[in-house]
């Protein structure tokens, strides 16, 4: 009877270090794929806060809400079985379902570095958020929604990819993951930049100097957070999509701008200390180049098919911003159809 209970303990042990080690996998799994999703993580949550910027405060945090569970709905829902199926059924089409992905990331980034240095500020920009309503209110969430959708889609592609060679159950628990922290992390920082005025305002109403200065100094300083997320959010894009055609280019037989770059960061490699970390800016902006390159072919193409289809962009900026505008009641005044022609 001992000798059973001492097996059945080994067995329970054996198990024991066997889940370990499962979750150690998933953990180093979704470590990895997180990672390599950071460029549009970061664009993610430099976006959101625009949705509800303007909004009645208290109408703030119930917004980011149902823009949270919507995220999580399109990531878990919809994208993760699609990859899922995508991935056991058709695993070719994951290297051409990212490149697409590659190209739509270095056409958002170039369109915004494009925008930033002609000095073009976009309807969406001007505009104010919705401030009345719940049907208006519903119909920013559901645009903010869509616009997380594509996002997400990069963000699980970009993962998948970075995990194909697991097994499909491994893929699946990686993914949720995945799924579930990024989105936590991205809305949970969205909530805190979108509060932090209200913070600031609290703190600098006490009768504490410390406080006063403290607060004073977070209200002053969020244009300066939200301008600089935008401004890192932009580069990642461009270098994670320059960096994904990069290798796509590589893995479909075009090695000769995959293999520039490795000679460009090689002389780099051998610096003691900071060699490592040297190659790795190398490449990083040997890809944010590609991708701004890239990105501006994309523009060239695609902005004269967008001013022609009834759906499209609109000259002054995207679409969707005259919509949020006129939902918050705003009417273009003449200096604004000045400026948009």
């Amino acid at each position: 009877m001992s000798g059973g209970l001492v097996a059945l303990l080994d067995d329970i042990a054996a198990l024991a270090r066997i889940a370990a080690a499962s979750v150690d996998d998933v953990a180093a799994g979704a470590a990895k794929a997180g990672v390599k999703a950071a460029g549009v993580v970061i664009d993610d949550a430099a976006v959101t806060p625009q949705y509800v910027s303007g909004a009645d405060p208290s109408r703030e945090l119930p917004m980011i809400k149902k823009i949270f569970w919507g995220s999580l709905r399109n990531k878990l829902l919809i994208i993760l079985p699609a990859l899922l199926l995508i991935s056991a059924f058709i695993p070719w089409a994951i290297p051409f379902i990212l490149m697409a992905g590659g190209t739509y990331l270095c056409y958002e980034g170039a369109e915004k570095v494009w925008h930033k240095l002609r000095g073009h500020h976009t309807a969406e920009e001007d505009a104010p958020a919705v401030e009345r309503g719940p049907e208006a209110e519903a119909k920013v969430i559901k645009g903010a929604i869509t616009t997380d959708f594509i996002l997400s889609c990069e963000i699980m592609v970009i993962s998948m990819n970075e995990v194909a060679q697991d097994s499909l159950v491994s893929r699946a628990i990686i993914l949720v993951v995945v799924a579930l922290v990024i989105t936590v992390a991205v809305y949970g920082a969205v909530a805190l930049i979108v509060k932090m005025d209200d913070i600031g305002m609290h703190l600098a109403a006490k009768d504490s100097a410390g406080s006063q200065r403290i607060g004073e100094l977070l209200v002053k300083g969020m244009p300066a957070v939200l301008a600089a997320i935008t401004f890192v959010g932009t580069i990642a894009m461009l270098w994670v999509g320059g960096h994904i055609m990069l290798q796509g280019a590589h893995d479909l037989g075009w090695h000769a701008p995959y293999d520039l770059v490795h000679v460009l960061e090689h002389p780099f490699a051998g610096i003691a200390v900071v060699g490592g970390f040297l190659a790795w800016l190398v490449n990083t902006l040997c890809s944010a180049v590609v991708g701004l390159a890239w990105g501006l072919v994309v523009m060239a193409i695609v902005h004269p098919l967008l001013n022609a289809l009834p759906f499209g962009k609109k000259k002054g900026g995207h679409q969707e911003g005259d919509i949020r505008a006129e939902l918050a009641g705003y009417r273009p005044t003449k200096r604004d159809e000045d400026r948009a022609s």
